[in-house]
């Protein structure tokens, strides 16, 4: 079997590639490069540069490769700018999702592993997010997720796809340190970023009602989050029964002050964050119970707090 990696050269699809390789699974990847980077793709992992919007490309590498799944990671992702680009992210995600469907369709192949998002949820009233906590997205982004979820559901109606979708808050580490997260918008990169550029880290507010006044979040390893990828694409493959949605958290989160003060330890840069106002919107604690991965897709929490940061540092380190 032979499963395509949408997204496989960016930095959680990179991570997916190679878990599927750990488990001596043939995959192809296809990519357009903007937000991914080659030299992610390992090699001899046949490599596609194109988009997913172009349905003969997709058809051509899924028949060349004798794809049998596809595990669908490519996509506009960044939340607060699909606000401002809501075309884009919609031609992006919901576009190219339907023209992928379409290309499997068209050649038969019936399994997919969608990577969804926690952004579908909002910003949720409650302690603990299940895969039954109502959803309400509040940017174009988590829209855009939520309708993929939905099209892969009908098209398991009209179709016979099998599928499920993965929701996930904030991805974090690294699982191979030539491997990194360079999004100019997510955390720990731009605490990085700072710390490199001899700037102080800014934390948006610290009174809210948690240990350390500052917002709880789920946080997760990426080689753990690519691990049950490939766990729901061998359970997929095996003709098991799996869920729709899974969501993979920690259940507890941690505290954006932890995490300031375990990059100072691990980095040797001693610093005492700016804080700045709140964001609006912001709630004072996010976390989402991974219950029901656990149970059917091997999901856990392999990885400290500590080897989340010294992983991520490593593999930034590594490309200074």
């Amino acid at each position: 079997m032979t499963w395509l990696v949408t997204g496989g050269a960016g930095y959680i699809g990179s991570h997916i590639v190679r878990a599927f390789l750990s488990e001596g699974i043939d995959v192809v990847v296809v990519d357009d490069l903007s937000s991914g980077h080659e030299e992610f793709v390992p090699a001899g992992v046949p490599f596609h540069r194109g988009t997913i919007l172009d349905g003969e490309l997709l058809d051509q590498v899924i028949r060349a490769n004798g794809v049998t799944g596809v595990v669908h990671v490519a996509g506009f992702k960044y939340a607060g700018v699909s606000v401002q680009r809501p075309l884009h992210t919609y031609e992006q995600n919901v576009t190219g999702t339907a023209v992928l469907l379409a290309a499997m369709a068209d050649a038969g192949v019936d399994a997919m592993v969608f990577s969804s998002s926690a952004a579908v949820y909002g910003t949720p009233d409650v302690d603990l997010v299940t895969e039954d906590t109502p959803k309400n997205p509040q940017s174009p982004y988590g829209e855009t997720k939520l309708i993929g979820e939905w099209l892969l559901r009908d098209q398991g109606v009209a179709a016979g796809l099998r599928h499920t979708s993965l929701r996930y808050f904030n991805v974090v580490g690294s699982g191979d340190p030539s491997l990194r997260d360079t999004s100019p918008h997510n955390l720990f990169p731009l605490v990085f970023d700072a710390l490199v550029d001899g700037r102080v880290p800014r934390i948006n507010g610290d009174d809210y009602p948690t240990s350390d006044g500052t917002c709880v979040r789920d946080y997760i390893h990426v080689a753990d989050l690519a691990a049950s990828h490939v766990a729901a694409a061998k359970r997929l493959d095996a003709g098991e029964p799996i869920a729709p949605v899974y969501n993979l958290g920690s259940g507890d989160g941690v505290s954006v002050g932890e995490i300031m003060a375990t990059v100072a330890a691990v980095t040797g840069i001693a610093f005492t964050p700016e804080v700045g106002p709140r964001r609006a919107g912001d709630p004072a604690r996010i976390v989402a119970s991974g219950e029901l991965a656990a149970r059917d897709l091997d999901w856990k929490m392999r990885h400290s707090l500590e080897e989340m940061v010294r992983s991520a540092w490593e593999a930034r380190q590594a490309a200074s």
